[in-house]
């Protein structure tokens, strides 16, 4: 299993993003300045690369070595373009089915739904690349291993994925609860992609504006909602019931 890589110091970080190479987030000390800090900052924020501004206790823990003020945890995949994607994807298959994860920011939610993911056939992940959880160490252990099988795009904003899908032929769904249709009355046969929320908020406003069709999980205990790992998995294994039972009648 190919372990997470931190890169640390200003001058690395800046070449390391000058190179393109695959950086999932940086981290950067609260308070800092200086000519080289401000690049740094400048550089990050053009490439949308995802970033959050620390104590320096938090940088030392994630490295012994002179950090400088910055670390940079470099994604152990390497991730894939959209469009690309979605045109090899149907190039094979005639109903691909893609998952958008919609400001997702837990490791381990991230990690147990990339699981699910591919255990049920999901074509693709998309994620936008600021805000939302990184691929570490936690992400991969928590996805046994499974995103490194499943291809995963990450865009500028999910309104671009909804928008590119649309353009695509592809059935975006919400899950969300803020409708009165459930996931059973939803046609998941053709091809769809499905957009999970966040663990506080879930799916945002204004791509709930955009979609094509919304959907939830009817609730019939104390607890209003599900941790969103476990409502994907509904959803998916809903997909995989109305596709199995299709194929049987053919």
């Amino acid at each position: 299993m190919q372990k997470e890589t931190s890169l640390y110091g200003l001058r690395a970080i800046l070449e390391a993003i000058e190179a393109n190479k695959s950086i999932d987030k940086v981290f950067l000390q609260k308070g800092l300045r200086g000519e080289l800090f401000s690049e740094l900052e400048h550089s990050i924020r053009k490439k949308g690369i995802n970033y959050s501004y620390v104590p320096v206790e938090k940088l030392n823990r994630l490295t012994p070595n002179n950090h400088q003020g910055a670390v940079a945890q470099i994604a152990p995949i390497t991730f894939y373009e959209l469009d690309a994607l979605v045109s090899a994807v149907k190039e094979t298959k005639e109903n691909p089915l893609f998952l958008i994860l919609d400001q997702l920011s837990d490791v381990r939610n991230f990690g147990a739904i990339i699981r699910t993911a591919e255990c049920t056939g999901v074509d693709g992940i998309i994620v936008q690349k600021s805000g939302s959880a990184p691929i570490n160490g936690d992400t991969i252990k928590t996805s046994a291993g499974a995103v490194f099988n499943i291809p995963i795009c990450k865009v500028d904003h999910i309104k671009d994925a909804v928008f590119y899908f649309q353009a695509s032929e592809i059935n975006v769904i919400a899950a969300t609860e803020k409708t009165d249709q459930t996931l059973y009355e939803v046609d998941f046969k053709a091809a769809t992609a499905i957009v999970m929320g966040s663990e506080g908020k879930g799916v945002s406003p204004s791509v709930l504006k955009l979609v094509d069709d919304k959907a939830q999980l009817p609730m019939y205990g104390s607890i209003a909602s599900l941790n969103v790992s476990v409502a994907c998995g509904a959803f998916l294994y809903e997909v995989v019931r109305q596709r199995y039972s299709s194929s049987l009648k053919e």
